[in-house]
């Protein structure tokens, strides 16, 4: 009997848990897991059935083309069933030490590698694939209590202002006076950013070390920073899915994480003075201002662009590969890949909001392709 009453009371005890849990309302902000790693997001393309022979390609890094690259993998599996792409999508940050360490057969990253980097994977060889927009994206109401779907114009100074704890309420003057047709509340931010290595917070950064002295001096550009204040979340979507918890929140992602979890998205002040929306043709601009000669590293930061209409915080997104391989099969499969990628793949990235890489870097792209080798012959 009394074994009886122990276990009604435990089940009564979950079903209330769950109650509470299902009923949330709570006005405090709300961290994401603190689990002991980063967001793990595998994926892999379908195997066609029967296909227990195909090889495994196995890749990891950056969250920021994780929508893009799964459906690429997805996709790409339907056409070649002799292949399975296993991506893990764990950050910028992981993709540079899994690559280095070689446990993977390629590395993605939003960041560029630095010299020591470099120097740390002999023969690593960057190769963009597409471009994407870093975006502040938020969870707001009104003074009147009505969320805030349209866009908030950040001044130029605005979000490192944010970021760096200066500004803490969504009415400062620098918003207020910037935004004169929302009510902004009287209502303390609450920051979100990156806790793992990440391209990008390496993207989100370098605008910050550019357009704000005071960034660049107590906090810099990496991929890992100290961040002044706020909440942590792992991987793109960990800081949307947090912002999304929080009211009053403010976060970056890259544009669709914000898309797919219905978030508004504000609009930046570029180095032309204009409030631009993170368009394609806002981002197609950044990426011309900056040139289409990416040189041997083929690699080139496109933030704070000069041009009129271009969007500020933008970023060529990059698969790492060592060019001289060791497989041949796994060699030809990837090489394969990523020119399916650059060519069909194409209208898999503008249906997912990405760039795709103009024509004269792609010839780039292509042509440091066909110079990939195994155990020193050519492919």
């Amino acid at each position: 009997m009394i074994k009886s009453n122990s276990l009604m009371a435990l089940a009564l005890l979950i079903a209330f848990a769950a109650v509470v849990s299902a009923c949330g309302g709570s006005a405090e902000p709300v961290n994401p897991p603190s689990g002991g790693g980063p967001v793990v997001a595998p994926t892999s393309a379908p195997s066609g059935g029967g296909q227990g022979g195909a090889i495994t390609i196995n890749g990891a890094g950056a969250t920021f083309p994780y929508p893009l690259y799964s459906r690429w993998f997805s996709e790409y599996g339907k056409t070649d069933l002799s292949v399975r792409f296993n991506y893990q999508s764990i950050g910028s940050g992981g993709g540079i030490a899994q690559i280095t360490a070689r446990t993977v057969d390629f590395g993605a990253s939003d960041a560029i590698l630095n010299d020591a980097q470099l120097k740390a994977a002999p023969g690593i060889q960057m190769f963009p694939t597409v471009a994407g927009a870093v975006v502040p994206t938020y969870n707001l109401k009104d003074a009147g209590g009505k969320a805030i779907t349209t866009a908030i114009k950040f001044p130029k100074t605005a979000l490192a202002d944010i970021f760096l704890g200066k500004i803490v309420k969504w009415n400062d003057p620098l918003i207020a006076q910037a935004n004169p047709d929302i009510k902004l509340p009287a209502k303390d931010i609450i920051v979100v950013h990156r806790s793992d290595g990440s391209g990008t917070t390496f993207i989100f950064s370098d605008y910050l070390s550019k357009v704000s002295a005071d960034w660049k001096s107590k906090v810099g550009n990496a991929t890992s920073v100290k961040w002044p204040v706020g909440l942590g979340g792992k991987g793109n979507e960990g800081v949307s899915g947090t912002v999304a918890q929080n009211e009053g929140a403010i976060g970056y992602v890259e544009l669709a994480y914000a898309k797919q979890n219905n978030l508004p998205v504000g609009m930046v002040q570029n180095k032309a003075g204009e409030f631009v929306s993170p368009t394609p043709q806002a981002v197609q601009q950044a990426m011309a201002d900056f040139g289409s000669d990416l040189g041997d590293k083929l690699a080139v930061s496109i933030v704070d662009a000069p041009g009129k209409g271009s969007w500020p915080i933008a970023g060529y997104t990059y698969l790492l590969i060592y060019m001289n391989q060791t497989d041949q099969t796994k060699a030809q499969k990837l090489t394969a890949f990523l020119k399916w990628a650059l060519s069909d793949g194409t209208k898999f990235a503008t249906e997912l909001d990405y760039i795709p890489l103009p024509d004269a870097v792609k010839t780039q792209v292509l042509k440091k392709l066909g110079e990939i080798t195994v155990n020193g012959k050519t492919l």
